[in-house]
């Protein structure tokens, strides 16, 4: 009975951020002002699902999260991306739970957790809906979000992911990480493997973005996953490493534009309705 309600308490939830999110504008920041970073764009933070989550608001347009990889913070994004996305969609850029200006308590760290991080700060923010672009540890991030919060996530671009976290944890562990909070995401991550029964349920348009020469996830993972997942769109960048946005920001930003712009999802009685055989001509009346 407690799960029921649970289940129909978080339904109006969403419902409620949807109707908000008809007639509003802009995303309006909330929270604490705490700063500016070097371009001048404000700072703020927010009490969100029992830690204090630090992020800025960026450009105009539908609501775009960026969730970073493992050990950076919201200033690691390459200007030359943030500039171009941010001409078209509204960017929400945080800084991970103990990383950069995000608080952090005694919480076990797992991917489930993390999720809850982001929708406590679209809570927080009135946001309904929002697209998720990942970056490595964000991309688990998102991937767990698809699994965890569906309704909550428009289109997602997972970027460098990984289906087996040990795999990336031993490879990592290799570097002697000493930092207290990114040995516990790593942990997390070493105990992270992908759900792939769960795949054929999401009906989320994904993109799928890796490097060809990357050696911390390599780019199997995005295969298998796109693969597996119905529709999903696979990008591979020839001799990229894990840093390709780094690399190629430019084309980077343009590819995840082009997805987000384009609906390549058809209505089934369109796609049937529409669909005739080659050489098929429609009789006279």
């Amino acid at each position: 009975m407690k799960r029921i309600v649970s289940c129909c308490v978080s339904v109006a939830v969403v419902l409620a951020l949807l109707v908000a999110s008809v007639f509003a504008g802009d995303i309006a920041p909330v929270g604490a002002a705490i700063g500016t970073d070097k371009q001048g764009n404000s700072i703020h933070r927010v009490r969100a699902n029992g830690i204090d989550i630090a992020y800025k608001l960026i450009g105009s347009g539908q609501p775009l999260v960026m969730l970073m990889g493992l050990g950076g913070t919201m200033e690691r994004w390459p200007q030359e991306v943030v500039d171009l996305l941010s001409k078209q969609y509204q960017l929400i850029i945080l800084d991970n739970r103990g990383m950069g200006l995000t608080t952090v308590n005694d919480e076990a760290f797992s991917y489930k957790l993390f999720a809850d991080d982001v929708v406590g700060l679209l809570d927080a923010l009135g946001v309904a809906q929002a697209n998720i672009l990942g970056y490595s540890l964000g991309s688990t991030m998102t991937q767990e979000l698809l699994y965890a919060y569906p309704q909550r996530v428009n289109k997602a671009i997972i970027y460098a992911t990984s289906v087996d976290g040990s795999n990336v944890a031993k490879v990592l562990s290799g570097m002697q990480i000493t930092d207290p909070i990114i040995l516990r995401y790593l942990e997390a991550t070493a105990h992270w493997k992908t759900p792939l029964e769960k795949l054929p349920g999401i009906t989320n348009p994904v993109l799928f973005l890796v490097g060809t020469a990357d050696t911390v996830v390599g780019p199997e993972s995005s295969k298998i996953l796109a693969t597996t997942l119905p529709g999903a769109w696979l990008v591979q960048f020839k001799n990229a490493t894990h840093g390709l946005m780094f690399e190629a920001p430019t084309a980077f930003a343009t590819t995840v534009l082009a997805f987000l712009k384009i609906d390549a999802t058809i209505p089934p009685q369109t796609a049937t309705t529409s669909a005739r055989p080659i050489g098929h001509q429609e009789q006279p009346q």
